[in-house]
């Protein structure tokens, strides 16, 4: 059975680097990875900010965010 990790991210350059350098690295037999656009998603920044992400890009995996470089803090995407 796979774990689900969530790839939150705004579509900048920053964002979409990080997202094809980190989140497509990650084993798939392992993770399931979601990957969430919040510009195209407002709905679920509340998510990403109850998840702890401060910035984005982020990944969440395990419960923990881990955050990427800097494109945007969450602020900004509300």
């Amino acid at each position: 059975m796979t774990e689900k990790a969530i790839f939150y991210h705004a579509g900048c350059g920053v964002c979409v680097d990080a997202e094809q350098a980190v989140a497509d690295a990650i084993d798939p037999a392992r993770y399931n990875v979601e990957s969430v656009h919040l510009g195209e998603a407002p709905g679920r920044v509340a998510e990403a900010e109850a998840a702890g992400v401060k910035s984005v890009p982020a990944l969440v995996l395990g419960g923990l965010p881990y955050h990427i470089n800097f494109g945007a803090p969450l602020d900004a995407l509300k």
